[in-house]
C-alpha cells in the first residue's frame, strides 16, 4: 500500500508543470519563453487608459484606449500572453460623416495594440495592422504629453 501511495505521489509531482512567474512588461522578445505571461507589474499602461479626441486635416478622431490583460500573442517561433493597451477609434469628417469606426467591433481584422512602453519619455509603441488587406500597417509611437494630451508618430511599413 505504501508503494502505491509513493508511486501515485511521484506521478503527481512529475505530472505537475511548474507555474512560471509573470515577466515584466518590457521583457526582450528573445527572453520570453513559450507560454509565458508578460504582465504590467508596475501599472505602466494605466496612465494611457481613457478617451481622447483630436482633429487632423478637418477630421475628428476619437481614441478609446483600454488595458487588456492576458492577451494571447502568436509569433512565428512562440506563443505567449501579455498585458497591452488596445485602441479602438472613430474618424469623422467635418460634416459628421463617420469615415471609419473600429469601436463597435465590426472591424475585427484591424488591430492597434501596444508592444511596450518607454518610461523615460512617457511613450508607448503600438502595432497597427492596417485596414483592408493590411494597407497602411506599421508602428505608432504614442506619447503622453499631459493628463489630457497625446501625440503620436506613425511609421509606415512597406511589404516585401
Amino acid at each position: 500500500m505504501r508503494d502505491i501511495i509513493l508511486c501515485i505521489g511521484l506521478f503527481v509531482v512529475l505530472s505537475c508543470k511548474a507555474q512560471q512567474d509573470p515577466l515584466p512588461l518590457n521583457t526582450w522578445m528573445d527572453n520570453i519563453p513559450q507560454g509565458a505571461y508578460v504582465k504590467d507589474l508596475n501599472n505602466e499602461l494605466n496612465p494611457y487608459v481613457g478617451i481622447y479626441k483630436g482633429n487632423y486635416k478637418g477630421n475628428e478622431i476619437t481614441l478609446f484606449i483600454n488595458k487588456v490583460e492576458h492577451k494571447f500573442e502568436k509569433r512565428t517561433n512562440k506563443d505567449y500572453f501579455m498585458d497591452v493597451l488596445d485602441v479602438k477609434y472613430i474618424v469623422e469628417n467635418s460634416a459628421g460623416l463617420v469615415l471609419q469606426d473600429t469601436s463597435n467591433g465590426n472591424f475585427s481584422n484591424i488591430k492597434l495594440y501596444s508592444l511596450g512602453v518607454n518610461p523615460e519619455d512617457s511613450s508607448a509603441d503600438f502595432h497597427y495592422s492596417g485596414t483592408n488587406c493590411r494597407v497602411g500597417w506599421g508602428l505608432i509611437n504614442l506619447k503622453k504629453l499631459s493628463s489630457t494630451q497625446l501625440s503620436w508618430e506613425y511609421y509606415y511599413k512597406r511589404r516585401g
